[in-house]
């Protein structure tokens, strides 16, 4: 109640302020305006008589003109009239005029000397009185001809208008606003404690049931949130904190059984544990060129978006874990609009946990350092795939550019941190490890080459392969996916480079940089299972997917990449052509849904391979489709990572058939979210997942007969093969999940020993 009353006496406070202000600008107004009409009416007047009076005055015919001025004097608020000589002598008044409407002599030389009319506003008599002077000139000469242009003033006309009906109105004003406040008053407080009652006080009384149902370790409280707008961002706090803690309480559960069976899974909390016991207070600072968060405008709004990236997914939670900055290129058209003056934004936005810093690079210099050097030259040269890799000389310029803009950046967060620890992503940033180590020796740096490294041959093409390598040499720490891409790495600097290695331990040594070269295979975060959440699609939800798509089927393929030419999409799709040609009693049993996110559209060969996938899929449903079904559905966008959740879920079997690929995040994540523990993977053998994930069906991507044989045996495998296979894919996955890789990768830059650690810090 006692908020009730403050809100209800603020409210009235408010209101009658307004009313005030707005009744005042009314008075204002109006009083404006009706002065405006005297003054006008006054003008006309004046002109009138001035034309009449004139000769009268300079034929000094008195009589007539006094006759003149009775006459006039008997108008609406016309108080009277009176004619003043040149020496501000009253020459005739009307006789409703006494002793005190007499016309100031300062006011009548004014219009003497200025000869021009105007009025002001007197009190004469008591009363609010308008008086307008209106100087009085010779009409005829000498020789009694008419003047065309008279300057001599022979005299002032004087009107004099009753004012006060202006502060009659005013007052009436002010007395219908005062009733108005009495009568809003007396309404406001009757409205505002209904309103109080219905829209405030009944949803906080449900919000506090409902969390009270919850700590009292319900998993679906019977008592709905609030729905009303007004507390839809309490209640969304709410859900989060529940949960937050539903979360709690299945690490909780988790952990108790991993103990009971011996096993140990690293988590998001055990991580942020873990690197507190190994940062020792030192910051962490992670680079890469794509950022985790977007802002861009939708109309007048601003959206956040996350963009499609792996390494996103699989970084994104680290910083959440372990908190730090996070340095990346700007994306978002609205980016600028929410940094602060340090180019800084607090991020996720629903609930900050760490820093992003962006970086701002020209259209120009950025299409030479990403497009040209990074995505037409180092992608193709790593990937061995398809597209002969284009070097320029401007693309190298911009790169080293961009790098140079980089290592400003982190040098400038880092300012003041001691012994930080860096984290570089990419094939972005060869020589920014080099550049950092230069100005801060102290520093740890690691750098995680995200796609396969080729063989020495291979990579001399590039013709700064020199610069690139002895940039990567800069970090203490040079990571990657399998341990056949460090083979390669350390094979191509003993080919290139004056450098002493040590096989056994895989180090490099090149001047007083020692580095180290380790496998880390990257992966994903393992979901929270939450009570009450169901493991597996239902058929409606199925029925439901599939009539999204337009189709009608028995089973669901499904598959999700960039539209990148090394993923393999043109051989799984000839893969399914093979496999429905072989297959015909499946022919509308099964549909293969691709969702393709467009990429690096502006390269020409990506524009190009976007065209052939779509012709593709278009000349097969061309062949096979009938009314209520067809082979391929082909989305050509980029979708949510829980928009992709239900598919993942859906599916009978998931595709991921790169023909040559890092690790490939797809495959992880397709087995993370299958909690029904069923479905099957196909998965080929030149990504680096098929590595570790054993009991997906490897295939050879470019072995069409292989791709459609794989197809029928995971639609044709026995439930229980199905679900031997993904549980022990799952645990694989579970146990070996990206906090692990974080820990594990932190860990071991944490522990080296610098060659330096006392050398000075260059500024």
């Amino acid at each position: 109640m006692k908020l009730g009353l403050r809100l209800t006496a603020l409210l009235v406070v408010l209101v009658t302020l307004v009313t005030f202000m707005v009744a005042r600008s009314q008075v204002r107004t109006e009083k404006e305006g009706m002065r405006d009409d005297l003054q006008r009416r006054a003008e006309v007047l004046a002109e009138s008589l001035q034309e009449i009076i004139e000769p009268m005055l300079e034929k000094n015919e008195t009589n007539q003109l006094r006759r003149v001025v009775e006459r006039f004097a008997n108008r609406e608020h016309l108080d009277g009239v009176g004619v003043y000589n040149p020496l501000g002598q009253l020459v005739v008044e009307s006789s409703s005029l006494g002793a005190n409407f007499q016309a100031p002599q300062m006011s009548i030389a004014k219009a003497r000397m200025q000869d021009r009319g105007f009025g002001e506003l007197r009190t004469l008599g008591g009363t609010s009185t308008h008086i307008y002077y209106q100087p009085l000139h010779h009409t005829i000469d000498a020789n009694g001809k008419p003047v065309q242009h008279a300057t001599d003033v022979i005299g002032v006309l004087t009107i004099y208008h009753d004012a006060g009906y202006i502060e009659a109105q005013s007052t009436q004003v002010w007395r219908e606003t005062l009733w108005h406040v009495v009568i809003q008053v007396l309404l406001i407080v009757m409205i505002t404690v209904a309103l109080l009652r219905w829209a405030i006080f009944l949803p906080l009384t449900r919000t506090e049931q409902w969390i009270r149902e919850l700590r009292s370790g319900r998993a679906a409280p019977r008592t709905p949130l609030p729905t009303e707008e007004l507390f839809q961002p309490l209640s969304r706090e709410v859900a989060k904190l529940a949960q937050s803690l539903a979360e709690a309480r299945a690490s909780a559960e988790e952990e108790a059984r991993l103990r009971e069976t011996g096993e140990s899974m690293w988590t998001a909390e055990r991580l942020r544990i873990s690197m507190q016991t190994k940062l020792r207070g030192r910051p962490l600072f992670v680079v890469s060129n794509r950022e985790p968060y977007e802002h861009v405008r939708r109309g007048k709004a601003i959206e956040t978006m996350v963009p499609a990236s792996g390494l996103v997914t699989a970084l994104e939670p680290i910083l959440r874990a372990c908190g730090g900055t996070w340095i990346a290129n700007a994306s978002g058209d609205a980016d600028r609009d929410v940094v602060d003056k340090h180019d800084r934004v607090r991020v996720p936005p629903e609930q900050p946990e760490y820093t992003l810093r962006r970086i701002w690079i020209g259209e120009e210099v950025y299409d030479g350092y990403y497009l040209g050097f990074a995505n037409e030259g180092l992608w193709p040269l790593c990937h061995i795939a398809h597209t002969r890799p284009i070097f320029r000389m401007s693309d190298w310029e911009a790169y080293s550019e961009v790098n140079s803009q980089f290592c400003d950046a982190v040098l400038e967060e880092m300012e003041g941190a001691v012994e930080p620890i860096v984290l570089i992503q990419d094939y972005h940033f060869a020589l920014l490890p080099r550049l950092i180590k230069q100005k801060r020796p102290d520093a740890r740096v690691a750098i995680f080459w995200h796609i396969p490294w080729p063989n020495p041959e291979a990579f001399r093409i590039c013709p700064w392969q020199k610069e690139l390598l002895d940039g990567l040499l800069g970090a203490d720490l040079v990571s990657f996916h399998i341990q056949a891409h460090c083979n390669n790495f350390l094979e191509t600097i003993d080919r290139a480079l004056e450098s002493r290695i040590d096989w056994d331990r895989f180090s490099v040594s090149r001047g007083d940089q020692t580095t180290l070269v380790r496998p880390h295979p990257i992966s994903v975060a393992w979901p929270e299972r939450h009570s009450g959440a169901p493991a597996r699609v239902t058929p409606e939800e199925r029925t439901t997917i599939l009539q999204g798509l337009g189709v009608e089927a028995s089973f669901l393929g499904f598959g999700v990449d960039r539209l990148d030419y090394t993923k393999g999409i043109m051989e799984r799709f000839r893969g399914i052509e093979s496999f429905l040609q072989k297959n015909p009693s499946l022919r509308e049993q099964f549909t293969f849904l691709q969702i393709g996110a467009p990429s690096r559209t502006r390269i020409p060969r990506y524009q190009e391979f976007l065209n052939e996938v779509d012709r593709e899929a278009e000349r097969i449903n061309a062949a096979y489709q009938t009314k209520r079904w067809r082979p391929i559905v082909f989305l050509k966008k980029h979708h949510s990572h829980k928009e992709i959740e239900p598919l993942y879920r859906a599916a009978d079997l998931c595709m991921v058939t790169s023909l040559h690929d890092g690790m490939n995040l797809v495959a992880k994540e397709f087995i993370a979210s299958r909690e029904d523990e069923d479905g099957v993977l196909i998965l080929s053998q030149f990504a680096g997942a098929s590595r570790e994930l054993r009991d997906a069906l490897v295939v050879n991507p470019y072995d069409i007969e292989q791709l459609a044989n794989a197809i029928k045996f995971a639609l044709s495998m026995p439930p229980e093969e199905r679900q031997a296979r993904m549980q022990r894919m799952r645990r694989n996955v579970r146990e070996h999940n990206v906090y692990r890789w974080a820990a594990e990768l932190i860990s071991e830059l944490c522990d080296i020993r610098l060659e330096q650690p006392d050398a000075v810090m260059e500024r």
